[in-house]
This record gives C-alpha cells, structure tokens and sequence, in this order.
C-alpha cells in the first residue's frame, strides 16, 4: 500500500516581506492577522496525507515543533534552494517511509477551497504515471512574479470533470515581463504554483545527469547535498525532464511573496481591510490616498496624499516602496544582510 507524504517547506526566510519577516522571525511563522501561523494553516492544509514532515533549517527546528507538533521534522543541512531541499528530504523519506508517494508544499501559500481532493488527485497520477506531477492554477491576471505552464493539449481523463484530468507538461516558462506574460494567459497556461507530487524513487531517478546528481546517488545524502550547488528544482529538474505532467488546481491559491499581495487577499479571512481603496493590516487612517498597502504590528499609520505606495512598520524598522516596485524589498535585505542587520 502507498503511503502519502506530505512534505512541508518551511526553510526559507521570506526576504520580500521584510520588514515583518526577519532572520530570527521568518514569514512561516507569522499569522498576518489570523489566529494561526502560514506554518501551521499549511500543516493543516495536509491533513489528508498519512504522514507529514516539515523541511527546514536547524535554527528554525524548534520553531517549527511548535508551530507544528504532530509533524516529523527534517533538517536540512544548509540553504541551498528547492533543488537541493527536495532532493535531500526525497532521500531521507525513502529511508524511513516504504512506497511513498510525497506531496511537497511550500509553507507560505494561501489556498481557499478543496486542496485535498487536487492533492490526492495528483498523488494518484504520480503513482501511475511514475513521473513527476505539478498543480497549474488558472490565471486571474498576467502576473510577472509567477513561473507559467504550457500543457500539452488538454486535460485527460476525469470522466469529462477538468478537475480530474492531467495533461504531459510542454514546457516550463520562467518569470515573464509583463507583455510575454498577458500572451501566455491568452494561450492558455498556467500558474506555477510550486506544488508537486512524486515517487521519491521517480524524482531522484530524474535528478540523475542534472545539478542534483550529487544527491540522489551519494551514498551519504549529506555528504551529496554539500557538493551539491544552490538551484531551483525548476531549472535543475522539472525543466528537463520528459516526464513532468499537470493537474488542475481548482482551488483559490495566491503566493504571500511580497507586500503587494495582501491587496488581494482582503476577503480571505488573514485579518487584511479594505480601508478607503487600501489594504490594510494593523490600524491605519488614510486621506486622499488609494491602492496603498499598509501593514503594521499594531502601530498607527496615516497616509496623506500617496497613492500605490507599500508601508509596512514592525518592530523599529519601517519600509516604504512603491507597490508595482515591491518585489526590490530582496535589494533592502541583500544590504541588511551585508551589514548583519537582518
């Protein structure tokens, strides 16, 4: 019998939602309004599966039992990307679990809807299939931020029900500039949600003759992953494989990557207004200013006269970007970092 793994990603330290996302306070751990962490909703969110691990860092291990009681902890050895991450727990699970099937998500999405039945679905078609299986989400805007899937036809299967269906991947596009990206809405592909679902056999038999080779074949996977370089499972893996399918994600998904996406997350129960045209979390007052996000830990902002502008305050640190510019907040914490101010 195949037992389902769910694989939790909680290793990162959310750099573009500084300034409430530090080094000692990673953006997994925050609750953004709600009365549970994004750690802990996720681990909830996967419920479903037998058994659930959480992949992070050594100085996070302790936050993340707490966060996360019931679930596994695996350390990993160093930051080093998706790539390495996913390879090292697929090695480390293969050790304790007998025929798994992993469903990997990261610990920083917000998803409204039935998660479980597209998880399981997946799971399904990577256990048939023996390849490598990703969630595409539809479309509600041609966004730069996000990677894009181009299917292979349609979507098989399902008994005529979409939701039910798989198609082969043709290919994997990285992060377009906004033109190319409205001409892959109007072709039909989708989002990259990174959520995957695979065989930890089929997933480390494709890291072979890739970056991640190191890993899948060392005999001591620690000893693979230090030799190992920092790379996406996307580039390393998923965009050279012959053996990547998609299904359908038919829930409400968003990615909390930077402050701009709390202007689209007002009705998702996170504790996000709309106040007068902006997005506010904590107390704000605006006058004659409109598609603001401000966020705080309980400080007071006021804007006056500013449209489009990020302001995000916690703890003594204050940040002010223009939205469309939000994604520049990683050039802030590169500084921060050189400086051990971080």
């Amino acid at each position: 019998m195949v037992t389902t793994v769910a694989l939790v990603l909680a290793g990162g330290t959310g750099t573009r939602l500084y300034p409430a996302s530090r080094a000692d306070r990673p953006k997994q751990f925050l609750d953004f309004g709600g009365d549970r962490s994004l750690l802990a909703r996720t681990v909830d969110r996967v419920a479903f599966a037998d058994e659930t691990y959480v992949l992070t860092g050594e100085r996070y291990a302790d936050a993340v039992r707490e966060h996360a009681p019931r679930a596994g902890v695996l350390v990993e050895p160093a930051g080093k990307d998706t790539g390495p991450a996913l390879a090292y727990a697929a090695r480390r699970i293969r050790e304790q679990v007998d025929d798994a099937v992993l469903v990997c998500v990261p610990s920083d999405h917000h998803v409204d809807g039935d998660f479980a039945t597209v998880a399981e679905h997946a799971c399904d078609v990577a256990v048939e299939t023996d390849g490598l299986v990703t969630m595409g989400v539809e479309p509600t805007r041609p966004a730069t931020g996000y990677g894009y899937i181009e299917p292979a036809g349609g979507f098989e299967g399902g008994g005529g029900d979409p939701a039910g269906g798989v198609a082969r991947v043709a290919s994997f596009l990285e992060k377009p500039d906004e033109a190319t990206a409205r001409e892959l809405v109007d072709a039909g592909c989708l989002w990259n949600a990174g959520i995957f679902a695979w065989t930890p056999d089929a997933f480390l038999r494709e890291c072979r003759n890739t970056p991640l080779a190191p890993i899948a074949t060392a005999d001591d996977p620690a000893e693979g992953f230090a030799r190992a370089e920092s790379v996406s499972v996307d580039y390393a893996v998923l965009e050279r494989t012959d053996e990547a399918y998609v299904v359908p994600a038919t829930f409400d998904w968003d990615d909390l990557g930077a402050w701009d996406a709390l202007e689209r997350l007002t009705d998702a129960g996170l504790g996000v207004e709309e106040l007068d045209g902006n997005a506010v979390l904590g107390d704000g007052l605006s006058i004659d200013a409109s598609g603001n996000v401000v966020a705080s830990d309980g400080k007071h902002v006021s804007l006056v006269g500013v449209d489009d502008l990020v302001v995000a305050a916690f703890d003594d640190r204050v940040l002010v970007v223009p939205k469309a510019e939000a994604q520049r907040v990683r050039e802030v914490v590169s500084e921060l970092r050189d400086e051990n101010l971080f």
